[in-house]
């Protein structure tokens, strides 16, 4: 729902019980720490998300053996946190951590496998190699669509990664294209509010001012603003990259 402070009050509680009544490598400690590390993640704080990550990983290693699924899922965790900072080589380095043991533990079309090809996607696609970005994100594409209902938010969510890599490459009305596709979906799975519904009119609104037409492209935009202003803290780097986005067009009509 977006609401991340309600979320991380939720996890504080659940963790300082499982401490007081857990040994100190637990399983669900790690569990706790992984989930406040998400919401840190998600309100842009990549410092105490890493810090509450790296605890949850340290449990694990200690206590599960070396191609368990949930290592996968913290090397996932940490890698999505540094392609954030923009830090791709070692975001590329977890992946791949991650994508070899769900090779080795699920079957060639688990739905994880086409996150894992995502997210290597997304790092292709911030380090400019956009044949290895579309490769990969063709790769989650099919196992999704193979296994998942056909609203599932993970389509919207490949729809829109690829609209991406079209839009850096300049190819504006494919990118609408796949935007497209992304936001009908999302406006029929979300709520009003959603951070993914932000995105995809962030999506659209750019397009658009790139292809000359400001005044779709603020309409937009605006509604991007709304939903972050709702969401996130008011110091969110992606509040103010919103307002720079909304005033750029400004400039251009």
């Amino acid at each position: 729902m977006g609401d991340y402070s309600k979320a991380l009050e939720s996890y504080d509680k659940a963790l300082k019980i499982r401490e007081k009544t857990l040994p100190p490598n637990h399983p669900s400690l790690a569990t706790s720490y992984s989930n406040i590390g998400l919401v840190y993640d998600n309100m842009g704080d990549y410092s105490k998300a890493l810090e509450s990550y790296d605890k949850a990983l340290k449990i694990q290693e200690k206590t599960l053996p070396p191609n368990h699924l949930s290592l996968a899922t913290s090397y996932n965790n940490i890698g999505l946190v540094y392609g954030h900072m923009g830090d791709y080589a070692k975001a590329l380095e977890f992946y791949n951590k991650t994508l070899k043991i769900e090779e080795k533990n699920l079957p060639p079309n688990h739905p994880s496998l086409a996150t894992s090809y995502s997210n290597i996607g997304s790092v292709y696609a911030n380090m400019s190699d956009y044949s290895k970005a579309l490769e990969s994100y063709d790769k989650a594409l099919k196992i999704f669509e193979k296994t998942l209902p056909p609203n599932h938010p993970l389509l919207a969510t490949s729809y829109s990664n690829i609209g991406v890599v079209y839009s850096k490459k300049g190819d504006y009305s494919k990118a609408f294209e796949f935007y497209d596709k992304a936001l009908k979906l999302r406006e029929k799975t979300l709520t009003p509010n959603h951070p993914d519904l932000a995105t995809s009119y962030s999506n659209i609104g750019c397009v658009y001012a790139n292809m000359g037409d400001h005044s779709k492209a603020l309409s937009f935009l605006e509604k991007t603003l709304a939903i972050r202003q709702k969401s996130l803290p008011p110091t969110h780097p992606d509040i103010k990259r919103a307002i720079d986005n909304i005033d750029y067009v400004k400039q251009k009509m």
